[in-house]
């Protein structure tokens, strides 16, 4: 096993859980929340500060000055003058490229795909649902009406395509983003593990 596994998702589609469970079949390591950690850990910011910028976007002006900062190597007085949110989001980039680099894992969401874009041993996946099976997961997990999972569904999605439009080159859930989409909501959660474990192994004994 040497392939690399970025996993982008809808809110309420179970990818987390997905991920974690794929992980576990291949006996690699998964990364959601424990990569804010690891950045905070490499970069000397407090995790509270990644986790308050974690996946969520920032405008236009900024994203031009961060793009150009990065491409052409940041020195430390351009790093200084940094929004804040630019600097979370290269702490967590070169941390995506470290744990990529120390062997196969998991990867959730914050534009692992992208980071690892240049990787031939990547593989990068969408899971999306249908939203009622998304409003029933969210209700389950966190005890709210309808509404309010409905709300909040829409909310995280809404960041989550924002950043990821914002930082990478490709579009959030559009099938050209990514090698594979799967809707986990036909198979549920552990048929989706199996299907996503099964095209893991073919992609493998393609590249042998």
């Amino acid at each position: 096993m040497n392939t690399i596994i970025t996993i982008g998702r809808q809110y309420g589609s179970g990818g987390r859980e997905i991920g974690e469970k794929v992980a576990a079949h291949f006996g690699i390591r998964f990364y959601d929340k424990e990569l804010l950690t690891r950045a905070a850990k490499e970069s000397g910011f407090c995790e509270e500060m990644l986790a308050n910028h974690d996946e969520r976007p920032t405008n236009s002006f900024l994203y031009n000055l961060v793009m150009d900062t990065y491409s052409f190597g940041y020195n430390a007085s351009s790093f200084v003058d940094m929004p804040i949110s630019q600097k979370v989001f290269l702490a967590q980039f070169d941390t995506i490229k470290k744990i990529a680099g120390e062997g196969p894992c998991v990867i959730v969401g914050r534009c692992a795909d992208y980071a690892l874009s240049d990787w031939d041993n990547c593989l990068n996946l969408f899971i999306y649902a249908d939203e009622k099976a998304r409003v029933r997961r969210i209700c389950q997990k966190y005890e709210l009406s309808e509404s309010k999972a409905r709300d909040m569904i829409l909310k995280k999605d809404k960041q989550r395509q924002s950043y990821y439009n914002y930082y990478s080159s490709g579009k959030w859930g559009r099938a050209d983003s990514y090698d594979l989409c799967i809707n986990s909501s036909v198979l549920g959660v552990e048929g989706t593990v199996k299907l996503i474990c099964q095209y893991v192994q073919d992609f493998e004994s393609q590249r042998s």
